[in-house]
């Protein structure tokens, strides 16, 4: 039985047991008067009174009954058919909310569930074709330098590398590529930690000057091989102290620094990087002059999987995560990251540290 049927046969019953009861008051009242009490107009007076109270409560009771159909049966029925919408896997309704009782806060909950499923739908479709991209570059961007470490090694096999000078270049190749591709494999697994929020930070007091030093010395290494002229400048006092993770804030300088030298086209190709105390932060400014950024892509360079080079070759392009990651890792400290480029001109990177500053004893038993 529905509740349609239920609520019918509830109001019957509400309606029918007074009606019953009434009618047979009147019937023993009438009975028991004497005859000439009991004149023809007092019975007819009683007979349309019983009548007037009958059609009265009939009104009231159909009145009640459409009153709850609207009021509850619609509701019902318009959720019912929204989640067989949802079964079917259909978003694209609304569920008319049309009062303010507890059936229509029911119903504004059903349609807040229905917004957020849609939405949910929709970024899960959004991250299935940007995984199917992803998926797409990383073949591209392993299946390049395996071939060419196919290609070097077959050659040092059939000796074509006939002189110690051909084989350690094809060797030194080899090396370069295999780390170009345990480069993306890092990449991918720290990504994979990102999207879980499983990142593995161990924080502690750094000092600034010489962090940044020894940053510095190890990037110039790998720069200078790739002839590219590095400046360094950094303004922070001796004793200036941050809070970080130091391997992170390592892979935010390189992925930085890869990011430049990536989309680097000019033949003087440099880099610039300072470290500047500005109040109680610490700014770290990493410049290239390389092709720069177009105004349009600016927005999105912090975007997963986003890639201003389409051409997918193996000197650009990468997998699209590398930035995204920079972000990451800034937000986790606390900290903030921005870029300012100009085309043909080159790209400006910038991230702030809040600097560490212990609280007296003093102020720290204070009771406020």
């Amino acid at each position: 039985m529905n509740l349609k049927t239920k609520l019918i046969i509830t109001f019957a019953v509400v309606i029918a047991v007074p009606l019953f009861l009434i009618t047979i008051v009147f019937t023993g009242f009438m009975s028991l008067q004497p005859v000439e009490v009991a004149t023809p107009q007092t019975r007819e007076f009683l007979g349309e009174m019983l009548i007037s109270v009958i059609l009265i409560m009939a009104m009231t009771s159909s009145f009640l009954i459409v009153w709850i159909y609207r009021s509850i049966l619609n509701p019902i029925e318009t959720l019912k058919k929204a989640t067989r919408n949802i079964r079917d896997g259909n978003l694209d309704f609304e569920v008319d909310i049309e009062d303010n009782d507890e059936i229509g806060e029911l119903c504004a909950d059903f349609e807040e569930m229905r917004l957020r499923l849609k939405e949910t739908t929709e970024e899960k479709i959004v991250f299935d074709s940007q995984n199917k991209e992803l998926i797409s570059n990383i073949s591209h961007d392993l299946k390049t330098p395996i071939t060419a470490i196919k290609g070097y090694v077959e050659g040092l096999l059939d000796g074509v590398a006939d002189t110690p000078e051909k084989q350690t270049k094809y060797l030194r190749t080899i090396y370069n590529k295999a780390n170009d591709m345990d480069r993306l494999i890092n990449e991918l697994t720290f990504y994979s930690k990102i999207d879980t929020n499983r990142i593995p930070y161990t924080f502690s007091k750094i000092n600034v000057r010489e962090y940044f030093d020894d940053c510095v010395e190890d990037i110039s290494l790998e720069l200078g091989q790739q002839q590219i002229r590095l400046t360094y400048e950094n303004q922070v006092a001796k004793d200036i102290m941050v809070i970080a993770d130091a391997e992170q804030m390592k892979r935010v300088i390189n992925n930085i620094v890869g990011n430049s030298v990536k989309y680097m086209d000019k033949t003087d190709r440099f880099i610039n990087i300072r470290v500047l105390d500005v109040g109680d932060f610490i700014q770290i400014e990493i410049e290239d002059n390389g092709r720069g950024i177009a105004t349009k892509d600016l927005p999105y360079i912090f975007d997963r999987f986003f890639r201003t080079d389409t051409s997918r070759n193996s000197s650009r392009g990468g997998s699209g995560i590398g930035l995204s990651i920079v972000q990451k890792i800034m937000e986790d400290h606390g900290g903030k990251v921005w870029v300012t480029s100009k085309e043909g001109q080159g790209t400006t990177m910038y991230f702030v540290l809040r600097k560490y500053q212990e609280v007296p004893v003093n102020e720290q038993n204070i009771d406020y």
